[in-house]
């Protein structure tokens, strides 16, 4: 039977073989005479966007507002992760109780994070930018969880909220409408202004650079975003493009050039009608799910979400499979699709956020990685 932190996905685990500093944080704290944009003290990561950072990342559950259930992964004290066990999300809690139950635990994919629940956030050093993720119909905030600790190890705050009306159950019970928009703006509100559970962010979150990314609606719902105080980078992924905006200086679609959701041509015309500084990267032999992490997540008998909620005859799990679409065997590897928008993404978002050059490493993406089917700048 599996337990709880038995099933670990590889990519996971190659980031907590990486050295101490350079991957999921060691107890001694890596030089930290980094500057980054208007004075922020930053610590020593590795050149390369898409490894690991010197920070262990802390996470914390909060309920805003009553209705919002919001992830918070953020860079944590050196050494506080000593002696504690890594978090595991169990997905089950994305659906009402009488459907949890009918997952067994030996059948269930757990999610296990490389993070630790409730460290003391390091403010020793930042302030950090802020990123918002808003993650996709019928899903959840862990929906790109490899990528949220990426960021915040290499020292972002990260948010990521449960939307209603389109997490999983919403879209399971057809019950409820989402208004992203109007949630996302009175999440950012809540962020600017830490109060309450979010306190422990203040004086520590530095809320006139924000990055924010989202996936299929949450990336379409991205698109205004430029407009808002702070906001200067935007990733819409399996979505659109964005509009002009008086903060907005950077943005980065990325696409999957078989997506049978948003069809890649769609994608590319957001692309063209964004302003620059902007980036196109378009995924080879890859679908609709590949710029997440949810084609890697698989019980212990290697069935995915769908193929778990169809045993386990979850309420509408057809609905899921409509857009279960990229996982399909001889489709882009999930790990690989991981590491190229992780890597994308960090280059973007500390090119903007934190005054780190992106260099070459984004124009020359194709020669780091070949499943990369098309790449555009206007810079």
């Amino acid at each position: 039977m599996m337990t709880r932190g038995s099933f670990r996905p590889a990519w996971l685990l190659l980031g907590w073989l990486l050295p101490a500093w350079a991957g999921c944080g060691g107890a001694g704290e890596p030089p930290c005479e980094i500057v980054g944009c208007d004075g922020a003290r930053l610590c020593q990561k590795a050149d390369d966007p898409g490894a690991r950072g010197s920070w262990p990342v802390g996470a914390r559950t909060v309920l805003l507002d009553g209705r919002l259930r919001t992830e918070v992964w953020y860079p944590a004290r050196f050494g506080s992760q000593e002696g504690r066990d890594r978090r595991v999300y169990d997905v089950r809690d994305e659906l009402p109780l009488e459907e949890r139950l009918k997952i067994p635990n030996d059948a269930n994919p757990w999610m296990p994070c490389d993070c630790f629940a409730d460290l003391p956030i390091d403010d020793r050093h930042g302030p950090y930018p802020l990123l918002v993720f808003l993650h996709g119909t019928a899903s959840f905030r862990m929906q790109n969880l490899v990528h949220a600790t990426l960021w915040a190890s290499r020292g972002f705050v990260v948010a990521a909220a449960d939307y209603p009306g389109l997490m999983l159950a919403d879209v399971l019970y057809l019950q409820g409408s989402a208004d992203l928009p109007a949630d996302t703006r009175r999440l950012l509100g809540l962020l600017r202004d830490p109060q309450g559970d979010l306190s422990f962010l203040a004086g520590v979150v530095d809320s006139s650079r924000i990055g924010m990314a989202g996936h299929s609606a949450g990336g379409m719902a991205l698109e205004g975003f430029g407009g808002d105080p702070g906001v200067r980078v935007l990733v819409p992924m399996a979505a659109e493009g964005a509009a002009p905006g008086a903060a907005l200086e950077s943005v980065l679609v990325i696409g999957a050039m078989d997506d049978k959701v948003v069809p890649y041509a769609r994608q590319v015309s957001g692309y063209e009608s964004s302003p620059a500084k902007k980036r196109l990267i378009g995924l080879s032999n890859a679908g609709h799910l590949a710029p997440t992490d949810l084609c890697a997540l698989r019980n212990s008998q290697g069935q995915d979400l769908v193929q778990v909620a169809k045993e386990y005859q979850i309420t509408n799990a057809s609905l899921a499979e409509l857009l279960w679409d990229g996982c399909a065997p001889g489709q882009l590897d999930p790990e690989r699709g991981a590491a190229i928008v992780g890597a994308a993404t960090t280059a973007v978002f500390e090119e903007a956020l934190q005054c780190r050059p992106a260099g070459t490493f984004l124009s020359k993406i194709r020669d780091a990685f070949p499943e990369v089917g098309e790449y555009r700048e206007e810079l």
